[in-house]
């Protein structure tokens, strides 16, 4: 039974039923048994489908509000993103057949062919890295980035934030504050650059020789080994398979091949200028016509991008280093000495290389959102009300584009800012 109430809110009644056994009670001649029945209702409320039922179901599916992103300690190695007794599971799997002389179980592309399927994923990812360098040298021309002077911070919008948080030498004697100057393009999408290798599974880049290969972005690199095709960066395709014992190559996939030299050609030199965010900076490309339509394009590649970029990660190798920022493309990690980083004494400048992560490759670069870019700029004493947002993101918003709906909570959208004198009033 339904019953509909004034405001649209639907009730049913629910009966549940039980019995009990009684004793056995004599009636004339034969024995009959008793049962005592209990009904219980209770009510179930169902509300009608309206439009705040839609906005319940879409929280119920992403949360309202996100812990902002900690900073990383440069005193601590990185947390590896695969759980250690996985890996010394596999590790203790891999010696055990080494040591009985038993070829290690290679798939593509862990044997140096490539996966078809991801082909076509590779030149999506690349044709939207493209697009996304392009336009965020445009949008630049239109909304304003500052970065700080003395601290890698970074602040999209007309004027600096007021902020107390730069940790830079000398902030001591600012109060804090953020010495900021106008920023570029490499201050919003950060420069990750790797070694290309013509051969993966080829001679390993030592610290002598890491000028004999060139330095692209780690993007690129990882399309091309996924299977792009640049005549001016070339790579081995294998027809036979990469066969391994334990850490050891018995066969290299075929007859060795020599590998090209690096030749720095006019067609690189072009190539790089769309590929690389060195080449694209402040000023050098014109302002859009159409802004929003504009940002609407560059937020969507951007998120094209990392979404590309994740799958192919799932199947090919990248590594990072666990105390730097240093990335590599390919099964193993290259041996220069030139991490900085906490203790690298101890390692005589070596990396230590882990699995890498998409936040890795493409760093996200959390900047604070400015609510009204028009109105006063952030202040200390009400940070627990602001948000944060990748520095793209943050400035394809600013430039008239649609947040979207996996940035809406960590950007916390729906917190009303108090005033200054109201802070302490507010729960």
């Amino acid at each position: 039974m339904e019953m509909l109430n004034c405001k649209g809110v639907r009730f049913s009644l629910v009966g549940i039923g039980a019995t009990r056994t009684k004793k056995l009670i004599k009636v004339g001649s034969q024995s009959q048994r008793f049962y005592r029945a209990m009904t219980i209702t209770c009510c179930e409320y169902s509300p009608d489908p309206d439009p705040a039922s839609k906005r319940h179901e879409r929280y119920q599916l992403q949360p309202q509000n996100v812990d902002l992103p900690e900073l990383h300690p440069k005193n601590k190695k990185k947390p590896f993103p695969v759980p250690i007794k996985k890996m010394l599971q596999a590790s203790r799997q891999n010696r055990r057949l080494a040591q009985m002389r038993i070829e290690k179980p290679l798939e593509p592309p862990k044997n140096g062919l490539l996966l078809p399927e991801l082909v076509p994923v590779a030149y999506e990812v690349l044709d939207n890295w493209k697009v996304l360098i392009r336009g965020l040298s445009e949008l630049l021309n239109v909304v304003t980035v500052y970065g700080c002077r003395k601290c890698p911070q970074v602040h999209v919008g007309p004027v600096g934030h007021e902020i107390q948080d730069c940790y830079g030498s000398g902030s001591q004697h600012r109060n804090s504050h953020h010495s900021w100057v106008r920023g570029t393009i490499n201050d919003v999408l950060i420069p990750i650059e790797s070694y290309h290798l013509f051969d993966p599974f080829g001679r390993r880049v030592k610290h002598d020789t890491r000028f004999d290969f060139d330095r692209i972005p780690a993007i690129v690199e990882l399309c091309i080994q996924a299977g792009v095709d640049l005549p001016q960066y070339p790579s081995r395709r294998r027809t036979a398979p990469v066969r391994m014992i334990g850490k050891k190559v018995i066969d290299r996939g075929g007859r060795v091949v020599e590998e090209p030299k690096p030749h720095r050609s006019e067609d690189c030199v072009s190539l790089l200028a769309e590929l690389d965010t060195f080449s694209n900076q402040h000023g050098q490309s014109p302002a859009p016509s159409n802004m929003k339509e504009h940002a609407e394009m560059t937020l969507k590649a951007y998120c094209n991008v990392r979404e590309g970029v994740r799958k192919l990660m799932r199947k090919y190798s990248v590594k990072a280093c666990g105390y730097c920022s240093e990335v590599h493309v390919g099964p193993w990690g290259h041996n220069v000495k030139l991490c900085g980083a906490f203790k690298h004494q101890w390692r005589d400048g070596k990396h230590g290389w882990q699995d890498a992560v998409v936040d890795e490759v493409i760093p996200p670069n959390y900047v604070w959102h400015v609510p009204d870019p028009a109105g006063p700029p952030l202040i200390s004493s009400l940070r627990s009300f602001y948000g944060k947002a990748p520095a793209v993101v943050e400035l394809c918003v600013q430039a008239g584009a649609e947040i979207p709906d996996e940035y809406i909570p960590m950007m916390r959208t729906d917190i009303v800012i108090p005033d200054s004198k109201e802070v302490r009033r507010a729960a």
